[in-house]
């Protein structure tokens, strides 16, 4: 097993939306070195870049973990497709470019049970830091930052404006900003594209800080276990060009793989739920059920 001549202070697993933001923001100060393991390899793909093109990735394996979950009563027992990018910028390289925040309710839904910081008054400025919104600033939108957010108003068909009408007619007003102050109604997505060209994070975050030299992005780089020295993760185990490596963190070890891949890592790690580790024959570092679990399934 080859070690890192390299020391890094931050070891990031997983270069998705997450990830990229993660490397961006740890490396701006040039004070930090940072180690960004990515499974997947470049983005830079004509049908990623191309925004037409995502129909393009959703089963392709070269970019895609094509994951399927298990068989849903709900759906006559079809086990449906789970597309989770594999390339750097994770998702928002092969996603439909949608980009809709959500409701301030389910942040605040968040907060009360029990996460501070998450209600919707304290995600707010945040949005508004990365966003560069075509429409312009308000109290809810943002300009200037990051993030390039194409309001779409351009070369609509001309069935968009009648099936809106015909939504007001049926009394569903039009919203003209989802991600404003009312996401209730009918309206055109906005999409996370500039210049033709899709607006993914790695584009938006990660390849403006390729260029410091704290960074170090790896990819086809496959992360195998964290690493520990009792209950501290002090590196990370991966798996690149046929061998094994290690990167020690003297700060953190960043987990940034997703709700499938984080779970997982930590449970190769030795922890998840305990008996479960135990007949698979993985070391059980610290047992906790609700690592790996379905909300429907987790103990307090």
């Amino acid at each position: 097993m080859a070690q890192d001549a390299a020391g890094y202070d931050y070891v990031i697993v997983g270069a998705g939306s997450a990830g990229c933001v993660l490397a961006e923001r740890l490396t701006t100060s040039g004070r930090h070195r940072v180690l960004l393991l990515e499974a997947g390899g470049t983005d830079r793909r004509l049908f990623v870049q191309m925004p037409l093109g995502y129909g393009k990735l959703f089963h392709d394996p070269a970019v895609n973990w094509c994951y399927r979950t298990e068989p849903d009563p709900g759906l006559a027992g079809q086990a449906d497709h789970w597309p989770r990018g594999k390339l750097l910028g994770g998702s928002s390289s092969i996603n439909a470019m949608v980009w809709i925040r959500g409701h301030a309710s389910d942040y605040d839904d968040w907060q009360a049970a029990g996460n501070p910081g998450w209600g919707w008054q304290d995600v707010l400025p945040a949005y508004r830091a990365i966003e560069d919104w075509e429409g312009g600033s308000d109290a809810f939108r943002g300009t200037g930052g990051p993030l390039h957010i194409g309001a779409n108003r351009r070369d609509l068909h001309p069935l968009t404006h009648a099936y809106l009408r015909a939504c007001a007619a049926a009394g569903l007003p039009e919203t003209p900003d989802f991600n404003g102050a009312q996401q209730e109604g009918a309206g055109v997505y906005q999409l996370t594209v500039k210049g033709g060209r899709r607006m993914s994070a790695a584009r938006a975050f990660l390849r403006p800080a390729m260029g410091r030299a704290n960074l170090r992005v790896l990819t086809h780089a496959q992360a195998t276990r964290v690493l520990f020295d009792g209950r501290r993760a002090i590196g990370v185990e991966y798996r690149h060009k046929g061998a094994l490596h290690v990167a020690q963190a003297g700060r953190e070890v960043i987990l940034s793989g997703g709700a499938v891949n984080t779970p997982q890592l930590l449970m190769l790690s030795g922890v998840g739920p305990g008996a479960e580790l135990a007949a698979l024959g993985l070391p059980v570092l610290l047992a906790n059920a609700n690592v790996g679990a379905t909300s429907a399934t987790i103990r307090a």
